[in-house]
């Protein structure tokens, strides 16, 4: 049960963090929730055409938060990693299109890399974190009354002086 609350809170602080990524600096001081959703997937690759809030970057890290949150109310590692998954893809997709669009990528300085990215990857890591720390769900054990009802073995005789099981009969 403490693993269960400790990766519950991991995956709360995780697609907290997820959720608030967009809103940070991603590179060259452009936001996450201004890069379009369409655009990682398009063949032009990243543009500078801005975004509307739920066409771009925001989009899939919400559906990543909703995803710990159910995660963690049916108590699913597998959901929880699921939703790591997503923050730390779109991540790595927006890095991989935003190197096309430039030929390279710089990641120190005030033209490089914002702390939005940083925390999208620290947001999938936490959710993966929660994923490990999480029990998952308590297995369901068998007890008797669950089990198949089985045939009874014949109860003993009353009377003591009768040998049981009975002796064999020499009739033919």
């Amino acid at each position: 049960m403490i693993r269960n609350v400790l990766g519950s809170i991991l995956g709360l602080i995780g697609a907290a963090v997820a959720v608030w990524s967009p809103f940070r600096a991603w590179y060259d001081g452009r936001h996450g929730r201004d890069y379009r959703l369409v655009e990682l997937f398009s063949p032009s690759g990243i543009t500078g055409a801005k975004a509307a809030l739920f066409t771009g970057l925001l989009l899939p890290f919400c559906v990543a938060a909703l995803l710990a949150v159910v995660a963690i109310v049916l108590c699913s590692r597998a959901l929880m990693a699921l939703a790591g998954v997503v923050v730390l893809g779109f991540a790595v997709l927006w890095m991989v299109r935003q190197g096309q669009a430039l030929g390279s990528i710089s990641v120190g300085g005030a033209r490089g890399v914002g702390a939005g990215v940083a925390s999208a990857f620290g947001a999938g890591a936490l959710l993966l974190l929660a994923a490990a720390v999480m029990r998952g769900r308590p297995r369901r054990r068998l007890r008797d009354r669950d089990l198949p009802p089985t045939t009874q073995a014949p109860t003993s005789p009353t009377r003591h002086d009768e040998p049981w099981p009975p002796a064999p009969s020499d009739r033919p």
